[in-house]
Parts: C-alpha cells; sequence; structure tokens
C-alpha cells in the first residue's frame, strides 16, 4: 500500500510545541500562520501530513486507542481473566477493568490534545490563507481533512474522559484560553458535529482525484460515517457528573441506579442526533458516486491489510498509516498466537493484549464465516505446527495472522531480537458499519421494515446485507436472528466488529455495559459448572452441547484441519486414528475426585472478578448458590476487592494528576477518581 509521507517533524517546528510541562501539553501556534506555512497548498499539505502523522503515537493509535483501551466488554478482555491485576490502578490492565487512578501513567490524554491543537492549528492557518478562496480546490478539502481531524481527536477524548476543556481554535499566545475547565460534553458533541457537516461538504470522494487515491487520507465517506457515529454517541448514554453540572436537563436511565450526584443520562433531543446519523448513512448507501462497497470476501479485508495493500472494494473507509518497523503494534500485541522460536523466529506473533473468551465464541452460528476469521482456539507452536488450546478464557482474535502479513515483515520479524513494528494500518471504519448505523438509527426512528427514499432500503434490508455476506448469498441463516431487531443490531455489531474497539464504546451509548458484561460473565460460570442450560446471545445451549473432549486431525504436516473439530458436538470416542484430542472446558472445569486442579474455582473466581470496577459495589451469593461448587467459589471470591465504591457504570478514564494540578484549580477528578 502507498504510505502517506509524514512530515512530523516539520510540523512541530513550526507549530512550536514546547518541551516545557504546560496545562494539555500545548502552546501557541503563534509561528504557524497564513503568511508563512499556508500560503502555498505544498506547503499546507506538510503541515497537514504533520497532523496525521500524530495519530501514530503509542498514546494515540499507535497502541493505546487501538489495544490497550479496548477495555473489557461482553466479546473483549483486556490482557485476560486474572486475580492477580485486574483492580490495578496503575496499568492498562486494570483500567480496561474500570479500575483507574490519577496516578496511572498508561491513561493519559495528553496525545490527543496535542492531535486536537495540531489539527486546530491547520484549521485556523487554512481559513486564514490568502489563497483559500482562489485555490478552493486544494485548500478546502485540505479545511475538510484538519476539520474532521480535529472532530476525531476531541471525540475520542469525551468518550473516555467524559466532560473535558474544549476550545475550537488554537491556543493564544498569551494563554488565555488554555487554563479552561470542563465543557460540557453536549457542548463539545454539538460543535463537533457542525465541524463535520462543514467538512463533508468540502472532501471529495475516494479516487476521485489522485490526492485521495488512498484510505489513508481522510475523504468524503469517513467523514459522513463519522459524523454519525459522532451522532448516535451524542444522542447516546453516559455517565454524568450531576455535582459538576447541577442544572442539566437530561433524561436518565432510570435502569442504572444513582449515587452521589453521578447519574447515565441523555440529550433529550436524541432523536435529532439518531436523525443525522440516519440521514448520514442513507446518504452514503444511496448515492451511486460513493465508491466503497463491502468486500464480498471477510477475510480478506484482513488479509489485505496485514498484507499492507489497500482493500480493492474500498470496504475501509480510513485507515491510521503506519510504517513497516517503524511504528504500530497491530497484530504484535493481538492477532492468531505464534509461540517464539519456531520457523518464523525467535520473537513470538499475536497475543492477549486483547483477547476473548468461550462465550463470544459458542454467540457465533457455526456457519457465520466471520467466527473463524475473528477467533482462534488455534495457535502455531515452537514445533512449527499448529495446536489447539483450549483455555475458555483465553481465546485469539485472529484477525491479524503471522501467514498474511506482508514478505518485507516476515523478513525483518525472522531475524529480529526484539518487536518489530509491523506498519499494519489500524481500520477505523468499515462499510459494514454505515449498513448497521443505518439500521440502528433508521429502525429507531422508523421502524425496521420502511423503505428509506435516499438510502433505497429499509433497516431491515440493511443488516441483511451485512450477514449476506457472514453466511454466503441465498442461504436461510440470512434472514434468522433476534426477533427484537434493536437486539439483532446489538448482536450483529458484535459479530462483524471483534476486537476493533468498536464493542465497548457501543455498549456505553446504549446503556448495556454492565448488563452485557454480567451476563457474560454468569453465563460462562455456568458454562464451567456445565449442568443447566445457558443463553448466549439468541442462542440456547443444553449441557450436551459442549464436548468434554475436542478432536480433531491434520490436513497436511502442519496444518489443522478446522472442519474436523467438534466444538458443538460431545462425541463418545475418536472418529478415527487419524484423529488427535484435547480436553474441553466441562472436562477441565469440573471437580477433581482427586489431584490439585483448582479450576472449577479459580476460573468462576477470575472471571466474576473481570469488569468490577464498573459499579459501586458486587454481590455474586445468590448467583453462586444455584452453582454446584458455589459454596467454594464464595469463600475464595470474598477475598478480593470489588466495585469502585463511589458510582455505577464508570466507564471513563481519571485525569493524570499533573494534568489538574497544571490547570490552575480549573479542573479536577469526578466520579471518586
Amino acid at each position: 500500500m502507498k504510505k502517506l509521507l509524514y512530515y512530523s517533524s516539520f510540523i512541530f517546528l513550526l507549530v512550536g510545541i514546547s518541551c516545557d510541562k504546560e496545562f494539555l501539553d500545548t502552546t501557541s501556534p503563534s509561528k504557524l500562520s497564513s503568511e508563512t506555512v499556508f500560503k502555498t497548498p505544498s506547503m499546507a499539505k506538510a503541515a497537514l501530513m504533520g497532523v496525521y502523522g500524530k495519530m501514530t503515537d503509542t498514546n494515540i493509535y499507535g497502541q493505546k486507542l487501538s489495544v490497550n483501551w479496548q477495555g473489557f466488554s461482553d466479546i473483549e478482555t483486556n490482557q485476560g481473566f486474572t486475580s492477580s491485576s485486574y483492580d490495578s490502578t496503575t496499568s492498562d490492565q486494570g483500567a480496561g477493568n474500570f479500575y483507574d487512578d490519577p496516578y496511572n501513567q498508561t491513561t493519559k490524554w495528553q496525545g490527543l490534545f496535542q492531535l486536537a491543537e495540531l489539527a486546530s492549528a491547520s484549521v485556523d492557518g487554512i481559513r486564514k490563507s490568502p489563497i483559500l478562496e482562489s485555490q478552493a480546490a486544494k485548500m478546502k478539502p485540505m479545511l475538510g481533512e484538519a476539520l474532521v481531524l480535529r472532530s476525531l481527536a476531541y471525540f475520542e477524548l469525551v468518550r473516555n474522559w467524559g466532560d473535558v476543556p474544549y476550545k475550537e481554535g488554537t491556543s493564544q499566545s498569551d494563554l488565555s484560553n488554555v487554563y479552561i475547565g470542563k465543557v460540557d460534553r453536549d457542548i463539545i458533541y454539538a460543535s463537533l458535529v457542525k465541524d463535520l457537516q462543514e467538512a463533508e461538504g468540502y472532501l471529495p470522494w475516494l479516487k476521485s482525484n489522485a490526492e485521495y487515491a488512498t484510505v489513508e487520507r481522510i475523504s468524503k465517506g469517513f467523514a459522513k460515517g463519522l459524523l454519525a457515529r459522532v451522532a448516535l454517541f451524542a444522542g447516546g448514554w453516559s455517565l454524568r457528573d450531576g455535582n459538576l453540572f447541577p442544572e442539566k436537563d437530561l433524561e436518565h436511565n432510570t435502569s442504572i441506579p444513582e449515587t452521589d450526584g453521578y447519574y447515565v443520562g441523555r440529550v433529550k433531543n436524541w432523536r435529532d442526533y439518531y436523525q443525522i446519523a440516519s440521514q448520514q448513512t442513507a446518504e452514503l448507501l444511496g448515492n451511486s458516486a460513493n465508491p466503497h462497497r463491502l468486500d464480498l470476501d471477510y477475510e480478506n479485508i484482513w488479509k489485505s491489510v496485514c498484507g499492507l495493500q489497500q482493500n480493492a472494494s474500498n470496504e475501509n473507509l480510513f485507515e491510521v498509516a503506519f510504517g513497516l518497523g517503524n511504528n504500530g503494534d497491530i497484530g504484535s500485541l493481538m492477532g492468531y498466537e505464534v509461540a517464539g522460536n519456531s520457523k518464523y523466529g525467535a520473537n513470538g506473533f499475536g497475543g492477549s493484549y486483547v483477547g476473548s473468551q468461550a462465550y463470544y465464541f459458542y454467540s457465533f452460528t457455526p456457519e457465520d464465516k466471520r467466527r473463524d476469521v475473528t477467533l482462534s482456539w488455534l495457535n502455531y507452536t515452537s514445533s512449527n505446527v499448529e495446536g489447539v488450546k483450549n483455555d475458555p478464557l483465553s481465546v485469539n482474535f485472529a484477525k491479524w495472522r503471522i501467514y498474511w502479513m506482508s514478505s518485507s515483515y516476515l523478513g525483518l520479524h525472522k531475524t529480529a531480537n526484539s518487536r518489530v513494528a509491523t506498519g499494519v494500518n489500524w481500520i477505523l471504519m468499515r462499510y459494514s458499519d454505515i449498513y448497521l448505523m443505518f439500521a440502528e438509527a433508521e429502525s429507531t426512528l422508523n421502524g425496521t421494515d420502511a423503505v428509506n427514499p435516499v438510502a433505497g432500503m429499509s433497516a431491515r434490508q440493511a443488516l441483511e446485507k451485512v450477514r449476506e455476506r457472514a453466511f454466503g448469498a441465498g442461504s436461510p441463516k440470512i434472514k434468522s436472528y433476534d426477533a427484537n431487531f434493536f437486539e439483532a443490531i446489538v448482536n450483529e455489531r458484535a459479530w462483524e466488529f471483534g476486537c476493533e474497539g468498536i464493542r465497548k464504546q457501543d455498549l456505553v451509548r446504549w446503556g448495556l455495559l454492565y448488563d452485557r458484561i454480567e451476563t457474560m460473565k454468569k453465563t460462562l460460570c455456568l458454562m464451567f459448572d456445565n449442568k443447566q442450560p445457558v443463553k448466549i446471545f439468541d442462542k440456547t445451549y443444553q449441557p450436551t452441547d459442549f464436548p468434554k473432549t475436542v478432536y480433531y486431525k491434520f490436513k497436511d504436516a502442519e496444518y489443522i484441519d478446522k472442519s474436523s473439530l467438534n466444538y458443538y458436538t460431545n462425541l463418545s470416542a475418536s472418529p478415527g486414528p487419524e484423529y488427535k484430542s484435547i480436553s474441553w472446558f466441562p472436562t477441565n472445569a469440573a471437580k477433581p475426585l482427586s489431584g490439585t486442579n483448582k479450576n472449577y474455582v479459580d476460573w468462576p473466581v477470575k472471571t466474576l472478578l473481570a469488569g468490577t470496577g464498573l459499579y459501586k459495589d458486587y454481590d455474586y451469593t445468590g448467583f453462586l448458590a444455584t452453582m454446584s461448587n458455589g459454596t467454594e467459589i464464595q469463600n475464595s471470591l470474598v477475598q478480593y476487592k470489588k466495585g469502585n465504591a463511589t458510582c455505577n457504570y464508570r466507564h471513563f478514564f481519571s485525569i493524570f494528576y499533573e494534568d489538574v494540578f497544571e490547570s490552575k484549580g480549573q479542573i479536577s477528578n469526578s466520579y471518586g477518581f
């Protein structure tokens, strides 16, 4: 794939980002003026490329937003289940389980504020440029890009910290607009919507000209898609600080208890935002000039991006560009697991920085092609053959695989002594998201079967378009989903976007984060107990549906035949002499008659501790009374901390103590941090 040439050092020199410690780590961009940088399109482009370059920082999409901050949801786990560091207040793992602290170095907002400031400098510089109108064909699309980049930075800030300092322009030389307090997120969202509405009017379609031939540049499709996404969050639920904004007239989510002035709310005009989301996605779906299409092969999306190639169907609306050997941990920290000291080199690949579990695996319909692209029980061993893992609390996400990596990367990886930057781009939005956002917004406003004249389809047809790719044209499974259409959307987005940094935030805005996490945790415990039926998404499993032993065979000397694995059938004996076997979780989670195996206690304890920083307190006594070994589990569980002791639905990060100090009293932490 053609990689953007970033002029990072150039833009930092011009903007004058200071190494001195200042509030939000921004300084006056007075050196960046229309008389200097923005007097020619080429100079303006160089400045803009520096903004793009900032996105690759470790504390932005280089690692935090793409890997660590996916956090804990009903389908994703932050560095796995553990009973030792789940409540750490100094790590990404603790923060992923909703425990955080102002002294936690891993959840600082500094990089995102720098990105916002750089983008603002470009917005202001282009607006003041003497050639804005005379060379509008070149300058206004770049203004659109800068507006989108600034909106994206503030969008991530609001989603992760809530109400944050916000200004539409750059920092003034006298710092008069630097030391500011928190701004109500609803005001911020309204401003972002306005900016994105302006931006999409300036931007061309992908591949409409040579400048916008790559998805590493923002084009009209992504601007409209991001506008839809922002609108759904603006109209969605989130934890509110009623002590900071006591006069806010919001709709309260009565299913989530309010504590000490903290409550979950949303704006009363949320339907207006859903209308924006419906309109923007409909205009994409119904416009023949739109170059984006679903890739008919779900696997090919990931083969392309791992191989550093642009998707031929333009499935991806925008990708954050990384450079092989220079930056980006996509794949190396999460993906199909490859052991060290194999034919691929001394270092491993993939891993469990973001992993999954058996509940998510069994939520898929077996025929769903996304299942084995998204998840893998298989791994590549140091013996240079595939193996089968059987830990139900550690299933690897597999959208990034060493098999699909470019030959250039493989050459570097094989001889490296440490982790190699993969250069794999981070996909910020795919076209399937447009279909599913449209289905969600349109069904909420106008019902599931009314045909939207702009999109030329109904909400149901949009949902089924995504399912058609998953099951194949003509499959009866396309129309087989939860009768409650909203539940069908919630489920479909889980199957479509696993490990793409989407699920946790979706659950937040729906007000479902706690409910879905707790349902997953309790269902996993019942799966371990293997005594009663369990419901996983829209499916019901009997205890006998889970095998006690999984059998498999090799299709050649190196790779396992995936079709041979009996994930859904309990066999009484091996299918044949060519089959190998591995014990499955109903066997491994059973209480042994003798020996030291404590999985029957340890697995439920680890499961129930996960994500417990989200609510004020937790009590699993009643639930554990329904389990065979509930008393032993409870006796172990009682030793551990559960709950944040302050408020419910605390999905935000804390503000780093240095930023609080440098604000000169303008900001402080909320939510018990």
